[in-house]
């Protein structure tokens, strides 16, 4: 069966750049009849806090992205140390004892001369008693021994790829406290847990590279692996230093909606077009990670307020009757409301506007020369109850008294009624009225 996952660390809040790796991992567990696991990287005791897990549950719920199951790290810990000690025991982890400092001296000699920066195996030359002695002296940590040979996968956004090992320092796996890092994890994870698909950004591939050997290694199967483009903003520049104003918590609290995000990141760095979706069952269908490629992919939020505009465009009364409700639209005229308001509505607070003005009026906008004009035509409303048909007849007879035509003879009733130039059909609008201005 497929199984995919998405690993977040709940150190902070979800943001646009990490919620691609969510969907493509959730759309292709649904689109194959799979399973879709939400696993929490919590390792980190200090960084890694509740109220960001909540978060992060509350903002997947929000955009649809339900999961199967969910697994918590730090609930695993005792099964990455069994997992570390296979590796001691087959050789391939390794103790090692320098400093950052150290390490950091190492890597700029290497560079001065020419050569890649890769950590030199010094620790494999150590002796047990050269070991203990450094044990007394400093805190030692763990690094896995990659062979050095090519690393070939066929990627499923990539195609080919191809990695010398010798080019890629051997990844540390446990630091000097005693905590297990993310290869570590994550490879025992995807393996006991029967992963079938990672995807996950570009910044991973080499992590890839290196997370084969361990799989191999240890014994298990190796999943299929994509890796999609990294996000940049509307310009080109690094997305990176912007995602604290990209989380998805607060791009809802702007009003964005679910299936406008969802719309874009399914489409953003493909060969189609976005198109508006309605209902996530839609994406689903028409996702295929060979339409991806490996290119920059620029991100810019204002495309997603026409989108979340146009989805209201094509809801139907029925799918807002909550919101509708909420703000104390009967539902016996819910119909009728949405239908005048819904080709105007931006964000979901826009709601409320438009029913205030229908309930209580607003303040009229008259120009001086318009004064006679909209007095007159106010005069000559029909009785209530008013229908549709109220706005084109009663605007007839108002032009046929006046000679008015046009903007001349729309506008100014207009914006006697609803104090602005703008807004929905006055023929559909105007039954909903129940307060006239007094001029």
């Amino acid at each position: 069966m497929t199984t995919t996952r998405f690993a977040p660390s709940p150190t902070g809040y979800l943001h646009i750049g990490n919620l691609r790796a969510a969907l493509f991992n959730y759309l292709i567990a649904r689109q194959q009849g799979g399973s879709f696991i939400l696993r929490l990287d919590d390792t980190d005791p200090v960084r890694s806090k509740p109220e960001y897990a909540n978060a992060i549950r509350e903002d997947l719920r929000w955009l649809g992205l339900e999961w199967d199951r969910e697994e918590t790290q730090s609930a695993r810990l005792g099964r990455y140390d069994e997992v570390a000690a296979e590796l001691r025991a087959a050789g391939r982890l390794y103790e090692c004892f320098e400093s950052p400092t150290e390490l950091d001296l190492k890597r700029k000699k290497q560079l001065n001369m020419g050569l890649p920066p890769v950590y030199d195996r010094a620790a494999l030359a150590l002796t047990e008693a050269e070991k203990d002695t450094l044990r007394a002296e400093r805190g030692s940590y763990w690094r896995f021994q990659l062979d050095h040979k090519r690393i070939e996968w066929e990627d499923g956004i990539l195609g080919a790829q191809s990695i010398d090992a010798a080019s890629v320092s051997d990844p540390v796996l446990i630091r000097a406290d005693g905590q297990v890092l993310y290869t570590l994890a994550s490879v025992t994870d995807d393996t006991d847990m029967g992963i079938t698909h990672v995807v996950r950004g570009l910044d991973h591939v080499t992590n890839t590279a290196t997370q084969i050997q361990i799989i191999e290694a240890m014994g298990c199967k190796l999943p299929s692996f994509a890796h999609h483009s990294m996000l940049t903003g509307a310009q080109g520049e690094a997305l990176s230093k912007r995602l604290g104003v990209l989380a998805l918590r607060d791009l809802r609290a702007a009003g964005v909606e679910p299936m406008a995000i969802l719309s874009l990141m399914a489409r953003l760095g493909s060969s189609k077009p976005v198109e508006l979706r309605k209902h996530i069952d839609e994406i689903v269908k028409g996702f295929d990670l060979r339409d991806f490629n490996a290119s920059p992919t620029k991100f810019d939020e204002a495309d997603l307020g026409p989108l979340s505009a146009r989805w209201f465009h094509t809801v139907p009364a029925a799918d807002m009757a909550s919101e509708l409700a909420a703000v104390g639209v009967p539902a016996d005229k819910a119909e009728d409301f949405w239908a005048a308001i819904r080709e105007n509505i931006n964000t979901r607070a826009d709601i409320a506007t438009w029913w205030d003005l229908c309930q209580n009026g607003t303040t009229p906008e008259i120009a001086p020369d318009d004064l006679d004009f909209v007095r007159e035509a106010l005069a000559s409303l029909p009785p209530r109850p008013f229908d549709q048909t109220t706005w084109p007849s009663w605007t007839a007879e108002m032009k046929a008294k006046t000679g008015r035509k046009g903007k001349g003879l729309f506008m100014p009733l207009r914006k006697a009624l609803t104090g602005s130039p703008h807004g929905p059909d006055m023929k559909r609008l105007l039954p909903l009225l129940q307060v006239m201005p007094e001029v």
